[in-house]
């Protein structure tokens, strides 16, 4: 069996139009610039923690708005795993990653990166309440639900976590990885063929993190017990969850 995905890097992927508004907005609501560059890739910036290394990044692309992720590991032996598992192979990106959909179709990327990573600490706000990017929730149509969460249970490595709503499953890394992954099973009349993800914050005061995303420009869509969904400036939509932010 192969070894736990030590890490996950986040991507947001927004069109040349909209990459200033998704970088101003997702560097305010991490609390971290938007200064790192990639050298040869300009489409790429990180956002770069004061501690801790990075892992949420904006790409600009030519198609619209959404998000993957990335997955650390072995280019030489991982490709052909991930291929095994389920996934469909895209093509190299350049000799350090190679981009992949998984069975439902949600792009992602193996990425090879020796560097030692560190999980930054949580943003503290104005008023003392605290927020991190915990979580990405991948969202399967209801028919490829048990396939998709199979797939990812195998890539990642990581462990189950008990969640209370059945349409949700939970994987987990607490030893290194920045986010966890959580699997919704979308509705029935939900009109999605493909998987799509979004980004999930955690935080210590859901009430306090939403007037503050809103006020730097999300828009609020709903609120349930211990998640708010809203959209961003650039179009994505993104949640607020009680998950603890120092996760």
């Amino acid at each position: 069996m192969a070894a736990p995905v030590p890490w996950m890097h986040v991507f947001i992927d927004v069109p040349v139009e909209r990459t200033d508004t998704a970088l101003a907005f997702w560097s305010a609501a991490t609390g971290w610039p938007a200064d790192g560059t990639w050298d040869g890739h300009p489409e790429f910036l990180s956002l770069e923690p004061a501690d801790g290394s990075a892992y949420v990044h904006v790409q600009t692309i030519d198609g619209p708005p959404r998000v993957h992720l990335d997955l650390l590991g072995d280019l030489a032996t991982d490709v052909a795993r991930l291929e095994e598992l389920g996934a469909q192979p895209q093509g190299p990106g350049d000799e350090r990653w190679f981009v992949l959909t998984s069975p439902a179709g949600l792009p992602f990327c193996l990425v090879d990166e020796g560097t030692p990573r560190s999980r930054p600490t949580a943003a503290i706000w104005p008023g003392g309440h605290r927020s991190r990017v915990v979580q990405l929730c991948v969202d399967v149509p209801a028919g490829s639900f048990d396939a998709e969460l199979a797939f990812w249970r195998a890539a990642t490595g990581w462990a189950d976590e008990p969640v209370r709503a059945p349409e949700f499953a939970r994987l987990v890394h607490r030893a290194s990885s920045p986010v966890q992954l959580l699997v919704q099973r979308l509705g029935r009349d939900d009109p999605a063929e493909h998987a799509r993800a979004h980004i999930d914050l955690g935080t210590d005061d859901i009430p306090a993190e939403v007037a503050r995303l809103v006020r730097l420009g999300a828009t609020v869509q709903s609120e349930a017990e211990g998640i708010t969904v809203l959209v961003d400036p650039a179009g994505l939509p993104m949640c607020v969850t009680g998950n603890r932010p120092d996760r």
